[in-house]
């Protein structure tokens, strides 16, 4: 409120409290009237009382004269007298009018009454005298019947006169008790009149004025210092004061808004040196697990409010399978299925915690699903990962920035994945056989090179296998080049799956395969090499409805160090492998200890 608002009303009430002193005034001036008129009423009263007392006094004494003289005088008088003073109800009634009560004239209704039997002596008492009889006519008005009679008269005229004093005082007493209180109040009035007038003033000048302008002038010259951190003081009244108070908290916000700005511009560019930095980190990658631990490491710091999990399609299984994860999201890191992301199914962010109503993907939490961001990773069409943010802080979408950083987190790393599983894709046809996915000759120098080195650091065996398919030249000539490919494929599933994690299967080139086992000893081999020939003996191989006929192979194996060195290993297997082709084939053939020595 403003000043001069409050100067106003402080007037106006002013005002109101003096005419309301004066109406007070007016009412104790009014109860003096009442006083008055109380008194009036009284004096009024008594002079009719008397009035009647003295009419009936006066008919009395010149009814007991006239029965004492005889005398026609008095009888005159008596006449006169008692025509003047009419009925009863005549009587009463000028009391009624001059504000008489029911109790009062009840009282002097029944002295009026009396006093009218009173009459009815005196008139037989003057009948009496004039007929003769003056003894009767004495003894009825000076008889004790009529004394009684007279006193109780007095008596009611009394009692009537002691109502109306007592009606009276009362009315006195109160129309003095009001006077006084009305006066008193008036007097409150005006003195609340002065103490408001003081109060107000002085709150004015002191708590509306001097004070909010010290404290004002304290924030201005902490602003004047670019100390917006200052807390600006909250005057909420409508004056000016109020008007000085709100220019400097928009100056404030002002100047906070500027500071956040700066602070959000130089966190922008924070964040674009650490995208910067994530994408060289990205680039020098050499394998997967290497790009999982950069997005580990710089996507809480390009995104501190968002927790994530990192997936990758694993095209084998055909399910999303968590690599990394940051932040403690919530939620379980099972894999899904594509289908199970809307994301990955519209090929864009997918956002269920937004303005807008959507629908949650089913791989997140159920608590989560307001707080999640689906970010699709896909090179050239085609889906290779998938970026689930949470975000931390609250159920909302990110602002702008955030966004604008996740789409180039994201597009980076779906880059950068699909840069490393093209190069994965390239290093395997280099190193793996296209048609039997076995090993193949690139990469054997360097696998024979480690495998040696630890055979002669621990001192255990390595054995070498090399196995031939016998007489393919001529299946392939009567069946066709296709059937040749499917009985290399069968032979090779058996030769490579029998392995598992205890050596390396290769195939050496045409129909020929070999196969390194890390410390298997001669009768280990031996085993080995049996079993491989039975399972492919086993096989019952169909092309285009015509049976292939049994499968048949010749194998050699030599193991280091009995049957020769590690650098003529695979020569000395061969060897082998020849002389069980000269045998007649379809035959298991040890490399002898002299084939080693020639060696």
């Amino acid at each position: 409120m403003r000043i001069a608002t409050i100067t106003n009303w402080a007037y106006a009430t002013t005002v109101c409290l003096t005419i309301a002193s004066g109406i007070t005034m007016v009412l104790a001036s009014s109860a003096d009237r009442v006083e008055r008129a109380a008194v009036k009423q009284r004096d009024v009263f008594d002079e009719l009382t008397f009035v009647v007392e003295d009419d009936i006094s006066q008919l009395s004494d010149r009814a007991r004269l006239f029965a004492i003289s005889a005398d026609p005088a008095h009888a005159a008088v008596y006449q006169q007298t008692l025509a003047g003073l009419g009925s009863v109800e005549k009587r009463v009634g000028k009391l009624r009018d001059n504000g008489a009560g029911a109790e009062e004239l009840q009282a002097l209704h029944e002295g009026l009454h009396i006093a009218k039997g009173l009459e009815d002596e005196q008139q037989a008492a003057m009948a009496a005298k004039i007929a003769g009889d003056g003894e009767r006519a004495r003894a009825l008005v000076f008889g004790p019947e009529y004394e009684r009679e007279l006193e109780r008269v007095r008596s009611r005229l009394g009692h009537f006169r002691y109502v109306l004093d007592q009606r009276s005082d009362r009315a006195i007493e109160d129309a003095s008790f009001a006077s006084q209180r009305l006066r008193t109040v008036s007097e409150i009035m005006v003195a609340i009149t002065a103490i408001l007038f003081l109060f107000v003033l002085g709150f004015i000048l002191k708590h509306r004025i001097l004070r909010p302008v010290v404290t004002l002038s304290d924030v201005i010259n902490r602003l004047a210092d670019q100390d917006y951190a200052v807390e600006t003081p909250l005057f909420s009244q409508v004056d000016e004061i109020g008007d000085m108070a709100q220019a400097i908290r928009i100056f404030r916000e002002n100047g906070l808004v500027r500071q956040k700005l700066e602070r959000q511009r130089d966190a922008d560019w924070q964040v674009r040196e650490m995208l910067a930095r994530m994408t060289q980190r990205l680039q020098g990658c050499e394998s997967v697990s290497d790009l999982f631990t950069v997005v580990r490491l710089f996507a809480p710091r390009i995104a501190p409010d968002l927790a994530g999990r990192l997936y990758i399609l694993d095209n084998r299984i055909d399910l999303m399978v968590c690599a990394a994860e940051w932040q403690g999201p919530r939620g379980t890191e099972a894999a899904f299925g594509p289908d199970g992301c809307w994301a990955l199914r519209r090929g864009q962010i997918h956002s269920p915690g937004g303005e807008m109503v959507d629908v949650p993907c089913g791989h997140v939490a159920s608590e989560a699903t307001q707080a999640t961001i689906c970010v699709p990773l896909t090179a050239q069409g085609e889906t290779i990962g998938l970026l689930v943010l949470e975000n931390l802080v609250a159920a909302r979408e990110p602002d702008a920035s955030t966004s604008a950083y996740i789409e180039l987190m994201s597009e980076t790393v779906g880059l950068a994945l699909a840069n490393l599983n093209l190069r994965e894709a390239l290093h395997e046809k280099a190193l793996f056989d296209s048609l039997t996915g076995l090993r193949n000759r690139h990469d054997l120098d360097e696998k024979l090179r480690k495998l040696v080195l630890g055979a002669e650091a621990s001192g255990l065996p390595l054995g070498c296998l090399m196995m031939d398919i016998d007489r393919f030249k001529s299946l392939n000539d009567r069946f066709g080049h296709d059937a040749g490919d499917l009985v290399i494929r069968a032979v090779a599933g058996v030769f490579g799956g029998v392995m598992r994690d205890e050596g390396l299967a290769f195939r050496y080139g045409g129909e020929e395969f070999l196969m390194l086992m890390p410390g298997f000893d001669e009768q280990q081999a031996m085993a080995r090499a049996a079993f491989i020939k039975e399972r492919i003996g086993e096989l019952e191989l169909v092309h285009e409805g015509t049976a292939l006929g049994p499968v048949t192979v010749s194998i050699g194996l030599a193991v280091y160090p009995w049957h020769g060195p590690a650098q003529s290993l695979i020569l000395t297997a061969d060897a082998a492998l020849l002389r069980a082709k000269e045998e007649g084939r379809d035959r298991i053939v040890v490399a002898s200890r002299r084939q080693r020595n020639a060696a």
